[in-house]
């Protein structure tokens, strides 16, 4: 017998560990240099297009995969998302950051979440630790983006920014949104076709939503339009929950025959007050509210309302992002509105007694 036959050595073995490829071997297979290598791998710097393409077949030969770490020291940037919502407990938030994050992940992102418990004092806060993580990039669902210390903190660390769900604050914002306002319009229109002549809106501070505050003007637009009443906002602080809310004294005073919650869950809320002060959804009083969230379909009778493509706007802000952080400038000026849909649900039915 061959005594080499006998020798199982590294350099053939099949179970062997195959060594890491390195950065040094990929310019050395594309004949160029190793700064070269690094400019296309980060997309750091200027290489001539023959150039890029010989880099690019050696780095899918030898599948090379740079490390994230280097990556990062090199672009000052890690390949991170950070993500400020105003609560991860509101259902239509929780499916934008499932949409936002499955489409950060497919291109190798992970993601930071923070919350601002709809207060525009805690953003500044609350985006601190993302800043600090130095992240490609940053999607933002704020107060008030017109103004909002937490954008101004993030243009100053010169970050990449999207808006999500807010209004542009300012020409050349990146947004992914809804029409809020055209919302606001579609469910006074409907309630006017069902014979409602007092129609009040409740919701939480306008100060904490741009959403609800354009949603009012909806409803407003309609309500003028058509020369009814139009009553002021009834803006409830429910930070100890919506099954806290006293609809008491709208009641007794306004007894409207209609009431838009600026979203489903204070909507879910407002259902539960009037059953507390003996009062029939849909039979004495309509409800209808904004966002879609799953719960308003499993609760009887089934809450009417606008539904945001939310899961699909998360991850248009996100697929946004990665243009912005590739350097698209063209990205950077564009307001995506994608499109809603109204469901009548069970809580919506003709005014009782009221003139048509």
């Amino acid at each position: 017998m061959d005594p080499s036959a006998l020798c199982d050595t590294p350099e053939t073995s099949d179970d062997a560990p195959r060594r890491a490829t390195t950065i040094k071997d990929v310019a050395r297979k594309a004949r160029c240099s190793i700064a070269s290598v690094s400019r296309v791998v980060n997309d750091s710097g200027p290489v001539s297009a023959a150039l890029r393409r010989r880099i690019a077949a050696a780095v899918a030969e030898l599948d090379f995969r740079p490390s994230e770490v280097g990556r990062s020291l090199v672009l000052k940037r890690s390949r991170t998302i950070g993500v400020l919502v105003p609560s991860v407990t509101n259902p239509v938030f929780a499916d934008c950051l499932a949409g936002l994050q499955e489409t950060a992940r497919r291109a190798g992102h992970a993601v930071l979440i923070a919350q601002s418990d709809y207060e525009p004092g805690r953003e500044v806060e609350a985006i601190a630790p993302l800043i600090a993580e130095r992240p490609a990039g940053l999607v933002l669902t704020v107060c008030d983006p017109a103004a909002s210390e937490a954008r101004v903190r993030a243009a100053a660390a010169g970050i990449p920014t999207v808006l999500l769900f807010n209004e542009a604050g300012a020409a050349g914002d990146a947004v992914v949104t809804v029409d809020n306002r055209g919302a606001g319009r579609e469910i006074a229109a409907a309630l006017i076709r069902h014979g409602h002549r007092r129609i009040s809106f409740v919701a939480g501070r306008f100060a904490a939503s741009d959403r609800a505050r354009a949603r009012y003007e909806g409803v407003c637009d309609v309500l003028a339009a058509a020369g009814l009443p139009v009553a002021p906002p009834v803006e409830i602080d429910f930070i100890d929950g919506p099954d806290r809310i006293d609809l008491s004294e709208l009641m007794a005073q306004s007894r409207p025959t209609a009431i838009v919650a600026s979203n489903d869950l204070l909507a879910i809320g407002v259902v539960a007050a009037l059953c507390r002060l003996r009062l029939s959804v849909p039979e004495d009083v309509s409800v209808a509210g904004f966002d879609g969230i799953a719960i308003g379909r499993l609760i009887a009778p089934a809450l009417a309302t606008i539904e945001w493509p939310a899961r699909a706007m998360g991850a248009a802000a996100a697929a946004m992002l990665l243009d912005l952080v590739a350097g698209n400038a063209a990205t950077a000026a564009r307001v995506v509105s994608l499109p809603h849909l109204f469901r009548p649900g069970g809580t919506l039915a003709d005014a009782q007694n009221a003139p048509r």
